[in-house]
């Protein structure tokens, strides 16, 4: 899957699907080297947002942990 064709996800859930899709693309019969770099960062910038939303989502957690433990 090129960047291009990177759909806009949302949910944590849609893009480690999307992640898994663009891992899948290296072991494919698609795959090419002229493309290689391109989908190779797209997936590192996925991973790193997907890192960041669970991050995120983590300190909410905590938050809403501390608010209902009073």
């Amino acid at each position: 899957m090129s960047p291009k064709e990177q759909p806009k996800t949302n949910s944590i859930a849609q893009k480690i699907a999307t992640l898994d899709k663009q891992i899948q693309w290296f072991y494919s019969d698609d795959f090419s080297l002229d493309q290689a770099k391109a989908n190779y960062e797209a997936a590192i910038n996925l991973a790193k947002d997907i890192e960041t939303s669970l991050e995120s989502l983590k300190n909410d957690i905590k938050i809403l942990g501390h608010d209902f433990s009073k």
